[in-house]
């Protein structure tokens, strides 16, 4: 496991044992148990030669925290692990693991397929900055139908993209279907597992290429640093698509010397992604925070366990709720994603959702300032309960017509419901829809709620 040279990942020990002890490094002249804190810029060279044998990969060692430090390798040699993955790479943030994985494998001119239902800051990302590099999304109508993929497919097309448990609306895709569609057209799937982490869902195992993490989220649990990772699965055969993937097929050296894939083999996407996109645009994570991360994984399986049990008691007590209009949660049987759930997500499909409220803008509004266990705030993840009304903050750029069209509507609350205990949170959902039904009694308030209550159809 942790103390022989079996890769982290091959070992398949039991969840709970690898986020324990996957990765660690038992402190050098002290034997410290918990991995150091390695808060170094750089590393010391024995002599002339021995730096440039360093520079030149031959040693394996340490040369710059940019690209490498002993923190962030214990952590990700443990995120290898839980993800069954060849190798990973800790970056900044979660935007910034999306960003360096996709430019390690696109570039200007270049197309890439996704599905519709993203974390909004990750569609900006793609329309704008991704559009300012020369690089072009395109959102397939309906992810189920893989004919819609098929027909988008282009000569420059070079990835498919998607998320587990897309935010807030949890409309799952089939990743097996997906992925076994991106074999077929010799492109690499990389899907955005955030919000459901390998305890729920390793989608590795089920065919996709390369996996990111907001790790700031549900992997810390703690809300108190950011973070963000990309897994390589290892599995896509780059050495069979030169002309499409040029920069892992062209010798490193010259003419003569090795490729990318030639001289790393199934881990050459990382190390480009590592040393040539992340190495050089310097999105490098703290050794800090990645120790702050490392405290996080160890009881990843215990909170995410009682995450998705609470989620589900909180969804069920919401959907029998007379001014809700419809709760966008997989686990219920009544959600359009039940059956994906039932066949991907075993031990439970996470906690972050949205329901929608009858009475549209106002009654979010009231709602939410009546919460008192419950955060306002724009994270999600943590181990205590947050809430936040997408409409007027991270949707807030689009139009009405194009928030309607994403079922963002005036009435959508998103629920990132935390660890307590479930009692507590139900009582407080409670007194927030008490609070809720006063407005309601009000001869003022009836009429506010029914303009704002013609917002949304009933039928929503």
């Amino acid at each position: 496991m942790t103390t022989t040279a079996t890769p982290y990942g091959q070992d398949h020990f039991g969840f709970a044992t690898e986020q324990v002890h996957a990765g660690e490094i038992v402190g050098g002249d002290f034997g410290a148990r918990i991995t150091p804190i390695y808060l170094t810029a750089g590393f010391v060279f024995d002599s002339f030669d021995h730096a440039q044998a360093r520079f030149a990969g031959e040693d394996g060692g340490l040369v710059y925290t940019r690209y490498a430090n002993p923190t962030n390798a214990a952590v990700e040699a443990k995120l290898t692990a839980l993800e069954h993955g060849v190798d990973s790479l800790l970056v900044a943030s979660g935007q910034a693991a999306i960003t360096v994985a996709l430019l390690g494998i696109l570039k200007s001119g270049d197309h890439f397929l996704s599905a519709p239902s993203l974390y909004e800051g990750s569609k900006t990302l793609f329309r704008e900055n991704f559009a300012r590099f020369g690089i072009e999304v395109e959102f397939v109508d309906d992810p189920h139908d893989i004919e819609d993929w098929r027909r988008r497919i282009r000569p420059n097309t070079r990835a498919i993209y998607g998320e587990t448990i897309p935010n807030p609306k949890n409309d799952l895709i089939d990743i097996g279907q997906i992925a076994a569609f991106a074999r077929e057209e010799g492109l690499p799937f990389v899907i955005d597992s955030t919000a459901s982490t390998p305890y729920l869902i390793r989608p590795l195992d089920h065919g996709a290429s390369i996996v990111v993490h907001s790790a700031s989220k549900f992997l810390s649990g703690h809300g108190a640093s950011l973070a963000g990772v990309v897994i390589d699965g290892g599995t896509f055969d780059w050495a069979r698509y030169p002309d499409k993937f040029p920069q892992f097929n062209t010798p490193i050296g010259g003419a003569g010397s090795p490729t990318l894939v030639q001289k790393f083999g199934n881990t050459a996407y990382l190390e480009y992604t590592r040393t040539i996109i992340a190495g050089r645009l310097g999105p490098v994570l703290s050794p800090l925070n990645a120790f702050l991360l490392q405290q996080g994984l160890e009881t990843l399986s215990l909170r995410v366990a009682q995450h998705s049990r609470n989620a589900l008691t909180v969804a069920r007590w919401l959907e029998a709720q007379p001014e809700v209009a419809s709760v966008d949660y997989p686990g219920l049987p009544s959600n359009p994603s039940h059956a994906i759930a039932r066949r991907y997500y075993p031990r439970g499909t996470g906690s972050v959702f949205g329901f929608t409220l009858h009475g549209g803008l106002a009654d979010a509004r009231t709602l939410i300032d009546s919460v008192e266990l419950f955060s306002r705030m724009s994270h999600l993840g943590d181990v205590r309960s947050l809430v936040l009304h997408p409409g007027t903050t991270s949707h807030a750029h689009l139009s009405a017509e194009e928030r309607d069209r994403l079922g963002i509507f005036p009435g959508l609350v998103r629920l990132s419901v935390g660890i307590e205990d479930e009692d507590d949170l139900l009582a407080d959902l409670a007194q927030a829809f008490a609070a809720l039904r006063a407005t309601h009694a009000s001869p003022v308030s009836v009429a506010v709620s029914e303009l704002s209550g013609a917002e949304l159809p009933l039928s929503a």
